[in-house]
């Protein structure tokens, strides 16, 4: 008796056991199904924080940008939650491969980086310029010589530079600066920190216009390139769903809205 006794007991413990694994193993899953299905009814954007009038800090703190505009209202569309998050620029692919962000969507060119993202786009045209002080004595790409020029870490204007084609030029500085984003780049313009600064005219023109900033573009470019909305590799049913939902925000008049408040035309967004 005192045998079959202390085997029930061990039944019983045994049992509590596995019933409080299952428990546990419940409670687990119940919370990552949980996390999923918050991660899946939000779209979270990646972004440079510095980079009008594609994304930026508003007076107020708030986010804003050509880009996070429309990509608010696709979120809006999708019947998703819009999280704008500002990212580090050389850190974008670990952003997006980690899951942080659903896409990086701020003025990103596709050239050259087709291979490594599920792109939508192009959706507008950009070009690699330089901008100098309008009273300096710089006027060409020769001028350049001897030049302190400042260009964004990992952006397409580093990358332009890099190539086979502009090494003569590259060499010709009389240093290359890499810094973190072009609100800086145009501080140290300002107060002669650098003579040039490499980036896309988009936001060199914008920052021209409305921050009444005393510089001008040289009228030889570095190259033109295309922006695109990067998912990551492979991520078509996002991508596919975004693109849909923006060529219906462009047929029913939404995109002209959002183009003309930001750029003053409407023309500027090409996306098909």
């Amino acid at each position: 008796m005192t045998m079959w006794r202390k085997m029930m007991e061990k039944g019983k413990w045994t049992s509590v056991l596995v019933l409080g694994v299952l428990a546990l193993t419940t409670l687990a899953l119940t919370a990552c199904g949980g996390k999923k299905a918050e991660q899946a009814s939000s779209f979270t954007v990646g972004f440079d924080q510095e980079f009008p009038p594609m994304g930026f800090v508003a007076e107020d703190g708030s986010y804003t940008g050509y880009d996070l505009e429309l990509a608010e209202e696709v979120a809006k569309r999708l019947n998703l939650k819009f999280v704008a998050k500002p990212i580090n620029w050389d850190g974008k692919d670990l952003e997006l491969n980690s899951g942080n962000i659903d896409c990086i969507w701020n003025g990103f060119s596709m050239n050259g980086r087709e291979e490594n993202y599920t792109f939508v786009g192009p959706y507008m045209a950009n070009k690699q310029v330089f901008v100098v002080k309008a009273d300096s004595n710089i006027s060409t790409l020769s001028d350049l010589a001897g030049k302190t020029v400042e260009v964004q870490k990992d952006s397409s204007g580093l990358e332009a530079l890099s190539r086979e084609e502009n090494k003569s030029l590259k060499d010709s500085f009389s240093s290359l600066v890499e810094v973190g984003d072009y609100q800086s780049a145009m501080m140290d313009l300002e107060t002669g920190a650098c003579d040039a600064i490499c980036m896309d005219s988009v936001v060199a023109e914008y920052q021209i216009k409305t921050a009444n900033k005393p510089f001008v573009l040289l009228k030889d470019t570095l190259s033109a390139e295309e922006y695109g909305i990067g998912f990551k590799k492979g991520n078509t049913e996002l991508a596919e769903k975004v693109k849909k939902t923006l060529l219906e925000m462009k047929a029913d008049g939404t995109i002209d809205k959002i183009t003309e408040k930001w750029f003053g035309a409407k023309d500027s967004f090409v996306l098909e």
